[in-house]
């Protein structure tokens, strides 16, 4: 008698979100310390990145580019995966483990079916974090703790 071989079970999808747009959800329990995607994308220069997108993005906080380190920056608008609908929160159940150049998201803590999963993006815009680029880079979490901004202690 032949066993079939099991199906993976899909951990995740992406949906509405009541953070912003669109948002991935927990489909299973993931246990703390879980690795759960990748940060996928086409890796690129930080001049690149610039080129591509500081005037499309002048007065938008809405970019999907995650800084790699000192030289690589992943634009996740191409070739990107679900990991760039992950929202940003104050009160994140995921974190960023850095493994040789590769960005994942792992489980910070033990997260049930249904819940939105989310990580502190600590946003470093090169500048003063002014009221203004606050305000431009709004968090709207809900957290109870929330900072009011995605903006991370200026650099």
């Amino acid at each position: 008698m032949r066993r079939k071989a099991k199906t993976p079970r899909r951990r995740f999808s992406v949906r509405r979100s009541p953070i912003h747009g669109r948002g991935v959800f927990a489909l299973v329990r993931i246990p703390k310390g879980a690795r759960i995607i990748e940060y996928k994308g086409e890796r690129i220069s930080h001049q690149e990145a610039d080129e591509r997108y500081s005037e499309l993005h002048a007065n938008s906080p809405h970019t999907m580019l995650f800084i790699v380190n000192e030289e690589i920056v992943i634009d996740a608008t191409r070739r990107g995966n679900s990991a760039r609908w992950i929202n940003h929160s104050c009160a994140p159940n995921c974190e960023i483990a850095d493994d040789e150049d590769r960005i994942f998201i792992q489980a910070a803590q033990d997260i049930q079916p249904g819940e939105e999963l989310s990580y502190d993006y600590n946003l470093q815009i090169g500048e003063p974090h002014t009221a203004a680029a606050k305000r431009e880079h709004a968090c709207f979490c809900g957290a109870r703790d929330c900072r009011g901004t995605m903006l991370g202690e200026e650099e």
